[in-house]
């Protein structure tokens, strides 16, 4: 009864928390045009510096805030970070320049043990064998978020452009509120490992995590794949909006539809998808998809091919959970949250850097002055993917089924 009721509260807090997050997407653009940064290009450049703040924030607490949660438990860490990200949303609410939202993302990014302590929790109450379909749902509570965090966005936004981040900060606050009286602590005092000087080293922790045997190839595979895959909330708004002229109301729905895909492809047919073939044809599914949507995002000016290539970027959304899970059978009890800290702070070097580099590729495909493709970030990610399967083809021994 307690694992049943802890996966459920998790994952509400998940889903509020993605909520916040997808609100601000459709927004993007005009937000960058509010605090005057300029054009679509400029404004996509400008918005990728955003989200590689968050990131780097992230990459260097991640690993902290994962071995300070193995020392004093899952629940102190998780209720402060939401409130730190409620604080977070009241900053960017008031923010009118741009270094002021540079100030509210690199808070969020500390407090970005929302979802590193959550998986570390989900990870502590199931069985290895549990543990990809767990971090399914994880991502299915992530894209029920994101169906009503980019919609609401989007529709609050026609009210007003800080309408988003007030909803988000109330999200926030009110999930900490119920998560202080209802959260029970899933890591027993027994499990937990001290807190030492080497843990404030985030470059130590990954380091130590590559040592560990099994753990390098799943752990690069991951950051390989988060990198190809921040193209899709670094550029979406932007690509639409310039191969479509799309406002920010149907970036909002088509991001809505992208969550309910999401939820679907994580919540239901992962699950099914493992029972019937397997960990790691699953995993292999979840690369094709991948590849195939982001050439057809590279090409595509039809709304039509779009709805398509939407399906199966949300059926690649089978890859993350899996590696995560593949990773996490490698790690003791006790340094699961340590683990996840990495693996977030992979996720953040990737995001770091993705950003930066899928923006400016961006703004030169869009430039006058070359040659106009806006879908080439989308094919640069293509080219990572498919150069990832050679290593992922290593990881069927680390398949549990």
């Amino acid at each position: 009864m307690f694992k049943n009721h802890a996966i459920i509260f998790v994952l509400i807090t998940l889903m509020i928390d993605a909520i916040g997050i997808g609100i601000v997407f459709p927004i993007m653009p005009d937000l960058m045009d509010r605090v005057g940064a300029g054009d679509t290009g400029e404004g996509a450049f400008w918005g990728g510096l955003l989200m590689a703040a968050y990131a780097g924030a992230l990459f260097l607490c991640g690993p902290i805030v994962g071995s300070i949660s193995d020392a004093l438990g899952r629940r102190p860490v998780l209720i402060a970070a939401l409130v730190m990200l409620a604080l977070d949303y009241v900053i960017m609410a008031l923010a009118d320049s741009f270094w002021l939202l540079l100030l509210g993302r690199t808070l969020a990014g500390l407090a970005g043990a929302t979802y590193i302590t959550a998986t570390a929790y989900i990870s502590d109450i199931s069985s290895a064998e549990e543990r990809a379909a767990n971090f399914g749902l994880i991502g299915a509570a992530f894209g029920i978020g994101f169906v009503l965090g980019p919609a609401v966005g989007g529709l609050a936004a026609e009210i007003s452009i800080t309408a988003p981040f007030w909803i988000a900060a109330v999200l926030s606050a009110g999930n900490a509120l119920f998560g202080y009286f209802v959260l029970p602590e899933s890591l027993a005092p027994e499990k937990r490992r001290p807190f030492g000087k080497r843990d404030l080293n985030p470059f130590k922790s990954i380091m130590d995590a590559f040592r560990l045997p099994g753990l390098a190839v799943p752990l690069i595979c991951i950051f390989v794949f988060e990198f190809a895959n921040m193209v899709y909330p670094t550029l979406w708004a932007f690509w639409t909006r310039e191969v479509f002229g799309w406002s920010t109301l149907y970036i909002g729905l088509s991001l809505a539809a992208y969550g309910v895909l999401l939820a679907l492809v994580q919540g239901g047919l992962l699950p099914a998808l493992i029972r019937w073939i397997g960990d790691f044809r699953t995993l292999m599914l979840g690369m094709a998809s991948a590849l195939i949507g982001m050439i057809g995002f590279g090409f595509t000016g039809s709304v039509m091919a779009l709805v398509i290539f939407l399906i199966l970027a949300a059926l690649s959304d089978l890859t993350p959970a899996l590696l995560t899970a593949m990773a996490a059978n490698q790690a003791d009890e006790e340094r699961q949250g340590v683990l996840q800290g990495v693996i977030a702070s992979l996720s953040s070097v990737a995001a770091i850097l993705a950003p930066l580099a899928m923006t400016g590729l961006f703004q030169s495909s869009v430039d006058d002055k070359g040659l106009y493709l806006p879908g080439a970030p989308f094919l640069f990610s293509a080219i990572l993917v498919a150069a990832m399967i050679p290593l992922v083809l290593r990881l069927r021994g680390h398949a549990t089924v």
